[in-house]
C-alpha cells in the first residue's frame, strides 16, 4: 500500500507565469462546467415549451450530458497521463466550447441533445485533466492551496448555476445559458494555449488500452442509461434489467482485462491504497448527499412552497455560495489534517445538517441549516479531488482523479434515482413534504455512518504505523 511519503514524486515545476496562466485557464473552464451542470435543471420547462416536446423527452438533455461526462472521466484522465495533459485539456475545452455553440443554435431537440453529448465529452476530459495540470504545475507546498482555490472558483459556478438557469429561462430564454458559456470557455481555451505547460507520466509508453476503454465506457454507458431512465421505464422493465446486465458483464470484462494487460487503463493497485479508497468513498457519499439534498430542496421549494424557478434559484444562492468557500477551506485544512480526517469531519457536518434540515420550516432557519448542510457536503465532494492528489503519484494524477470523478458522478446518479423512486413510492401514502424529510434523514444517517467508518479504519491504520498519526502537522 502506498503511503504519503512513497506516493509523492514531484515533477518539474512550471515557471510562475505559466502557473498563473494554467490556474486561470483551469478555473474558468471548471467554472463553466459547474454552471452548465447546475443551470439546465431549471431550464427543462422552458426547453419543453420552446421546442414543443414532452418533459420526458427534454430530460434527455440532462441524461445525455450525464452519460457522456460519466463515461469520459477515467479515459480523459488517463489520456492526459499518457499523451500529455496540455493537448488533452485543449481538446476538452475546445469540445465543450463547440458543444455550447451547437446547443445555443439547436433548432430542435435532436441537435440539442447532440450538443449536450459533445459538451459532456469535453467536460469529462477537462475535469480530471485539470486536476492533474494543477498538480503537476505547482510545487508540493502550494499544490493543495492551488487546487482549493481552483475548486473555490469552480464552485462559484455551482452557486450561480441555479440562479443563471432560472433567470435566463424566465428572462431572455434558456439558450442564453449556452451563449454565456461559449465565450467564457473560449477565453479559457485561449489562455490555455498560451500558458498551460505540458506534462505526462514518463513511465507510461504512448500506448492506450482501447479494449479496456471500450469495455469501461460501455459498462458506464449501460449503467448510466439504466439509472437515468429506470424510473420512467420501470425498474423491472426488460430494457432496464438488460442494461444492468450489460453493465455487469462489461464491468467484469474490464476488470479481467486490466489484470492481464501490460499497460492498463486503470492500475488496480490503486484500490490497495487505503487512504485513497477512504477519500474516494467518503467523497462519493458526500456527493450523493449533495445531489439528493439539492433535488429534494428543489422539489420542496417549487412543489410545496410554490416558488418560481427564479425565486428557487435565489434561495439556493446562500447555500451554494457556502459551497464555493469549501475549496479554499479545504486548502486551509490540508496542511494540518490528513485528507481522510478532513473528509470524515465534512461527513459529520453534512450528515448532522441533513437530519436537522428535515426538521425546520421557518424561512430564516431553513436557509441557515441549508447552508450548514451544504458546507459539509460541498467540502466532502470538493476536497476529495484535493485529498487524492496527496496520496498518489503526480505522474498518475489524471488516472486517480478520473476514478474519483467517475465514482462521484455515477454513484450520485444512482442516489438521485433511488431518491426519486423512494419519493414516488411514498407520496401516495403521505404528503410530499414528509417523504422529502424521510429521504433527508436516511441520507444523513448514511453519511454519518460513512464518517465513523472512515475514522475507524484510519485509526486502525495509524495504530499499525501505515499512515501518520493525528498529531498536528504543517508543511
Amino acid at each position: 500500500m502506498r503511503t504519503r511519503s512513497s506516493a509523492r514524486t514531484s515533477p518539474a515545476i512550471a515557471p510562475p507565469t505559466h502557473r498563473t496562466g494554467a490556474f486561470v485557464a483551469v478555473a474558468v473552464a471548471l467554472f463553466c462546467i459547474q454552471v452548465d451542470f447546475f443551470a439546465l435543471n431549471l431550464a427543462i420547462p422552458g426547453i419543453t415549451r420552446d421546442l414543443d416536446v414532452t418533459a420526458s423527452a427534454a430530460q434527455w438533455t440532462l441524461s445525455a450530458y450525464m452519460l457522456a461526462i460519466g463515461c469520459c472521466f477515467i479515459v480523459g484522465g488517463r489520456l492526459g497521463d499518457v499523451y500529455g495533459r496540455r493537448p488533452s485539456l485543449l481538446c476538452g475545452v475546445a469540445l465543450f466550447t463547440a458543444g455550447s455553440v451547437v446547443c445555443a443554435l439547436a433548432p430542435g431537440l435532436g441537435l440539442l441533445v447532440g450538443g449536450r453529448l459533445v459538451q459532456g465529452v469535453g467536460a469529462g476530459v477537462v475535469m480530471p485533466v485539470s486536476v492533474s495540470v494543477i498538480s503537476n504545475a505547482f510545487p508540493d507546498e502550494t499544490r493543495a492551496r492551488a487546487l482549493g482555490a481552483v475548486f473555490g472558483i469552480a464552485n462559484i459556478g455551482t452557486a450561480l448555476g441555479p440562479f443563471v438557469g432560472g433567470g435566463f429561462t424566465e428572462g431572455p430564454g434558456w439558450r442564453w445559458i449556452f451563449w454565456l458559456l461559449a465565450p467564457l470557455s473560449a477565453v479559457s481555451l485561449l489562455i490555455a494555449v498560451r500558458h498551460v505547460p505540458d506534462s505526462r507520466d514518463p513511465a507510461a509508453p504512448r500506448q492506450f488500452d482501447l479494449p479496456g476503454c471500450f469495455a469501461l465506457m460501455g459498462a458506464l454507458a449501460a449503467l448510466t442509461i439504466a439509472v437515468e431512465r429506470g424510473s420512467a421505464w420501470g425498474w423491472d422493465n426488460g430494457r432496464t434489467l438488460a442494461l444492468f446486465g450489460v453493465a455487469a458483464v462489461l464491468g467484469y470484462a474490464f476488470v479481467v482485462r486490466e489484470r492481464r494487460v501490460r499497460h492498463s487503463l486503470v492500475d488496480l493497485n490503486l484500490f490497495r491504497n487505503i487512504p485513497y479508497v477512504l477519500v474516494t468513498g467518503m467523497g462519493s457519499v458526500c456527493n450523493m448527499g449533495y445531489g439528493v439534498t439539492v433535488f429534494v430542496a428543489t422539489l420542496y421549494l417549487q412543489g410545496v412552497r410554490g416558488l418560481s424557478p427564479l425565486m428557487a434559484g435565489i434561495v439556493f444562492l446562500a447555500p451554494a455560495l457556502v459551497v464555493a468557500l469549501t475549496g479554499p477551506l479545504g486548502a486551509r485544512l490540508a496542511p494540518y489534517l490528513p485528507g481522510e480526517v478532513v473528509m470524515a469531519l465534512a461527513g459529520a457536518v453534512a450528515g448532522s445538517g441533513m437530519i436537522v434540515f428535515s426538521l425546520v420550516t421557518a424561512w430564516w432557519l431553513y436557509i441557515l441549516v441549508f447552508a450548514w448542510c451544504t458546507l459539509g457536503l460541498g467540502l466532502g465532494w470538493t476536497f476529495s479531488s484535493v485529498a487524492t492528489q496527496e496520496v498518489v503519484s503526480p505522474t498518475r494524477a489524471g488516472e486517480a482523479s478520473g476514478v474519483v470523478l467517475t465514482a462521484l458522478v455515477t454513484l450520485g446518479a444512482v442516489a438521485l434515482a433511488a431518491a426519486a423512486a423512494a419519493i414516488a413510492a411514498m407520496t401516495p401514502e403521505q404528503p410530499p413534504a414528509h417523504a422529502y424529510d424521510a429521504i433527508l434523514v436516511v441520507g444523513g444517517v448514511v453519511i454519518l455512518l460513512g464518517s465513523l467508518t472512515t475514522m475507524g479504519v484510519r485509526h486502525r491504520l495509524a495504530s499499525l504505523g501505515k499512515v501518520p498519526s493525528l498529531s498536528p502537522r504543517a508543511r
